[in-house]
């Protein structure tokens, strides 16, 4: 029984241990990507995406542009809430704020699908938008699961 119990406990510091590399790998990730400067982050986007799309010439530059734009934006926004969070620490946004936020989040989504789509031929643009779809629903696999099971049934009972 104490052998058990001893197991138990190494079992769980183990875990425990593991836990906090995880997360401390996954600070300093983040920590990296914030060490780039606006320019630097548009300039790898927009080498990615002319790997993934071919781009031509015009379009990379174009696309750099659009990206440098968006990164000087998220740039202030991060600055303006690391700001107001310095002055009140235990801040939550109130239903409104966090409305306002996704709201203009939610346009800035369509005015970037507006110019990528000027900027890119169509079979471009059309690979491009699934691509971001797969980005935006990468971390939602749990929803996906569900579908796929509901899906799995329907095939058997259609079977049966």
């Amino acid at each position: 029984m104490k052998k058990l119990i001893m197991i138990l406990i190494a079992v769980a510091t183990l875990q425990v241990s593991a836990q906090d590399q995880k997360r401390e790998m996954k600070k300093q990730r983040m920590t990296s990507r914030m060490d780039y400067s606006p320019e630097e982050t548009a300039q790898l986007q927009s080498k990615k995406l002319t790997l993934k799309l071919d781009l031509n010439s015009k379009q990379q530059k174009e696309v750099s542009d659009l990206f440098l734009e968006q990164a000087k934006l998220r740039q202030s926004q991060k600055e303006t809430y690391l700001e107001s969070k310095a002055k009140e620490e235990n801040k939550t946004f109130s239903k409104e704020d966090r409305f306002k936020m996704a709201n203009a989040r939610l346009d800035q989504q369509i005015e970037m699908k507006k110019k990528m789509k000027d900027i890119l031929s169509a079979e471009q643009y059309e690979k491009w938008d699934k691509m971001s779809e797969r980005r935006q629903h990468k971390g939602k696999r749990h929803g996906m699961r569900s579908k796929n099971k509901k899906e799995g049934m329907h095939q058997q009972k259609a079977k049966q």
